[in-house]
C-alpha cells in the first residue's frame, strides 16, 4: 500500500458552487434524531463559564409544586416562627420605655383634668377639735361627675389602644411612633384583642416585685419582660 504524502501548506482558494458564506450555516431540518450510541463517561468537573447574556424564552408552562413552608422568609416575619435571633434584633429597652410614656400620655390627660377641675371645685370644710385641726374634702357633684367621665374615657382609650390595636396591628400608639410591634413567637403575627388584654393584665406581675419583671429586658437574651415569657411574646422593630 501507497503512502501518500500531505499536500503543501498554502493559502488556498474556497471551493467554487453554491456553499453558504463562511459561519452561516442553514439550521438542521426539525425531527426526532435517536441518542447517539454509547456509554459515554460524564464530564469532567470544574468551574465553566457562565451563559452569554440574552434574551432567553420563558420556561415551558406546567403545574410545579410549591416551595416548602417558609422558604425564603427572614427570621421573625409575619406567618413565620419568630425562632431564637440575636439580643440586637429585639426591641431595645429604652424604646420600650418611651413607648410606654407615649402611651400614657393620653391617659393622664384625659383623666387628669378631670381631677384637677374636681379638685379646684370641691368643697372644702376645716375644724378644729381635741384631737388637733382637720380638713374635709368633699367634690361637688360636677366634680364628681367629670371624674367618672374621665375615667370611662381614659378605661375606653386604654382598650382601643392596648387590647384592639396592639392585639390586631402588633403596635399601639407608642409602639408606632418608635416603630416596633409585639407579636407571638410561635407565629409572628399579632396576638389578637383577648390575649392583648391579657398580656396588659400580666404586666401586673412585672410590677409586683419592685418592677423587677419591667427591668427584664436590660439582660434577658430575647429583652422579654416576665408578661412577655407568661404570653411567649417579642418586641420586634418593623422592617
Amino acid at each position: 500500500m501507497t503512502d501518500f504524502p500531505p499536500p503543501p501548506q498554502g493559502n488556498y482558494p474556497p471551493p467554487s458552487g453554491d456553499f453558504p458564506s463562511q459561519g452561516n450555516y442553514p439550521p438542521p431540518p426539525p425531527g426526532n434524531y435517536p441518542p447517539p450510541p454509547g456509554n459515554y463517561p460524564p464530564p469532567p468537573p470544574g468551574n465553566y463559564p457562565p451563559p452569554p447574556p440574552g434574551n432567553y424564552p420563558p420556561p415551558p408552562p406546567g403545574n410545579y409544586p410549591p416551595p416548602p413552608p417558609g422558604y425564603g422568609a427572614y427570621p421573625g416575619a409575619v406567618g413565620n416562627p419568630v425562632g431564637q435571633l440575636p439580643q440586637e434584633a429585639y426591641t431595645s429597652w429604652l424604646t420600650r420605655v418611651g413607648a410606654y410614656f407615649i402611651d400614657f400620655f393620653p391617659i393622664l390627660v384625659l383623666y387628669g383634668i378631670p381631677s384637677i377641675i374636681a379638685g379646684t371645685t370641691a368643697d372644702r370644710e376645716c375644724i378644729t377639735s381635741s384631737d388637733g385641726f382637720a380638713c374635709t374634702v368633699t367634690p361637688s357633684s360636677t366634680g364628681a361627675a367629670l371624674m367618672f367621665v374621665g375615667w370611662l374615657a381614659a378605661l375606653a382609650y386604654g382598650i382601643w389602644n392596648f387590647g384592639y390595636r396592639q392585639g390586631t396591628t402588633g403596635s399601639s400608639i407608642g409602639k408606632s411612633v418608635l416603630k416596633f410591634k409585639v407579636v407571638s413567637e410561635a407565629t409572628g403575627q399579632p396576638i389578637g384583642f383577648g390575649m392583648s388584654i391579657v398580656r396588659q393584665l400580666a404586666h401586673i406581675i412585672d410590677g409586683a416585685i419592685f418592677c423587677i419583671g419591667y427591668l427584664f429586658p436590660l439582660w434577658d437574651a430575647k429583652r422579654q419582660t416576665i408578661a412577655d415569657k407568661i404570653m411567649t411574646t417579642v418586641c420586634l422593630p418593623i422592617r
